[in-house]
């Protein structure tokens, strides 16, 4: 069996896991060696090394053939590249042979605010926040080391959620959220399904090709709220006119108010043949609430 290493080792490597054994030998890459214990004891090997100290990446050159990449880019005020994809990439370099293939998890803020308009892979990217240009820098890096015959594939994801990822607290606080003629289309993916289209994109992944990693979903913000706040017997979140928002809500709260796009997911069910468990983000509420 082949050896993969997952970088990034938070909830979606966990759900990844399961799927991989028995497939390759799975490499868990640890900035906390109190986590080793439970990796091994779910069947990978830990190994323990910092993104934000390249030099202790050394151990991993040369040591898988296949490499998941689930590590987001660091928080940095000013810097707009992403220095742990950087790192990352330069370790693997030094190696006798270069990995045969690399998975990894973007975001769909590469896209930038598209006005509600339904879009595909071929879009301009147009990053508008500093997390979203990190990402854009960070697929930029693994294209260029896909020409030097490495097989990359990039997933872009939108909202990941699942029955412990859901705005409860939210509701519970009622924090607004906006009126339907201000409101942003939002776009879904369970966590699940990451992980079965992670596994469908280290079969089938074509190289230095990005997916839309999103469901079926054509919904609003404010209309996924209140699909939790039902499903859940929570009152749903009162609603404020954009102007409004401005005056109540964080610089932060806003933000995830600025963009809208609608994913079209064809690529990826095409191409990485993808079926998904939760096809819209009501089936996947319906299930956490117990009702699927």
């Amino acid at each position: 069996m082949k050896k993969l290493l997952i970088v990034g080792c938070g909830d979606i490597a966990r759900r990844l896991l399961p799927h991989l054994l028995g497939h390759y030998h799975v490499f868990a890459l640890l900035r906390d060696a109190g986590q080793c214990a439970f990796w091994r004891d779910k069947g990978a090997r830990p190994v323990v090394a910092d993104l934000d100290q390249p030099r202790s990446l050394r151990r991993i050159a040369g040591l898988a053939e296949i490499v998941v990449h689930l590590a987001p880019p660091p928080t940095v005020a000013g810097d707009r590249g992403d220095a742990r994809t950087r790192g990352l990439l330069a370790a693997l370099a030094r190696g006798r042979s270069l990995p045969q293939r690399i998975v990894y998890i973007s975001t769909s803020g590469v896209y930038g605010d598209c006005k509600g308009e339904r879009i595909d892979e071929t879009r301009r990217l147009r990053p508008a926040t500093a997390r979203a240009r990190r990402r854009v820098d960070a697929e930029r890096q693994l294209r260029a080391f896909g020409r030097r015959g490495v097989v990359v594939s990039i997933l872009r994801v939108p909202g990941i959620y699942a029955a412990d990822r859901l705005p409860i607290e939210r509701l519970q606080k009622g924090t607004p959220a906006l009126c339907d003629a201000d409101d942003v289309y939002t776009n879904h993916i369970h966590a699940e399904d990451l992980a079965m289209l992670t596994c469908a994109a280290l079969r089938r992944g074509r190289c230095n090709r990005a997916y839309n990693a999103a469901d079926d979903s054509e919904i609003k913000m404010g209309e996924y709220f209140d699909l939790v706040a039902d499903h859940f017997g929570l009152p749903r979140s009162p609603r404020l006119s954009r102007h409004e928002a401005e005056q109540r809500l964080s610089p932060l709260q806003l933000s995830f108010m600025t963009e809208s796009r609608r994913l079209r997911n064809g690529r990826a069910k095409k191409e990485l043949r993808a079926r998904l468990r939760y096809p819209h983000v009501a089936d996947g509420v319906a299930a956490a609430a117990g009702k699927g």
